[in-house]
């Protein structure tokens, strides 16, 4: 009997002292989205609390608790990083225009509400949203594909949106592209309270003057 108890006192000793399967990202705590998505999330806080400026690897290693290093090799450098964060942003951006959108409503009427819709969530988290186009990647590094879809599904909102108003593709294309601009400027204007040097007139006013104006 004491032979036995030995024997299942080591077969349990060895069992418990194995390694323990590990994830594989760093320190096996998180997978690899896993890592970049509390990564991602870690620098979105940083630029929603401090501005742009506060963002940079040292920081946002002490702010997840990881090294530099870590970042590094399962993210990519800062551009990488900020392109993370942003991608978010697209993603929430579209989800607040989809919900605005009434497919039993005009197009004009939809266009309309989609200009509202961007300038409550532009108000909402403007130094987050400020990241799209304060960051500037160096203009010869591509986009990676999937910030390229995550950039093309709100557009693609808009161009639907407008499609029975401004038929030809390619037209469209620019038009999107024109309004958007558009709204951006204004968007900046407000949030950077500078609007008020131009007119008392509210945003909202104004992005429904400038889109009704553009449709016609």
């Amino acid at each position: 009997m004491a032979k036995e108890a030995a024997r299942d006192f080591a077969r349990t000793s060895a069992r418990d002292s194995a390694p323990k399967a590990r994830g594989s990202g760093p320190r096996g705590e998180h997978d690899r989205e896993g890592f970049i998505a509390l990564v991602a999330g870690a620098a979105e806080s940083l630029v929603r609390n401090e501005g742009y400026r506060a963002l940079g690897m040292r920081r946002l290693a002490a702010a997840i608790g990881y090294a530099p290093n870590s970042i590094y090799n399962a993210v990519g450098d800062l551009d990488q990083v900020v392109l993370r964060v942003n991608a978010r942003t697209l993603a929430r951006l579209h989800t607040a225009l989809s919900a605005v959108i009434d497919p039993e409503r005009a197009a004009r009427d939809n266009a309309l509400a989609l200009a509202d819709a961007y300038l409550v969530f532009v108000a909402a988290d403007p130094r987050v949203w400020s990241l799209l186009f304060e960051h500037l990647v160096a203009p010869d590094q591509p986009f990676p594909d999937w910030y390229a879809a995550a950039l093309a599904e709100p557009v693609m909102l808009v161009d639907t949106v407008l499609a029975p108003l401004i038929v030809p593709a390619d037209e469209r294309r620019r038009a999107v592209a024109a309004l958007w601009a558009a709204l951006h400027g204004l968007a900046s204007l407000s949030t950077s309270r500078k609007l008020a040097v131009l007119t008392p007139d509210p945003p909202r006013d104004l992005a429904r003057l400038l889109v009704g104006r553009f449709l016609g």
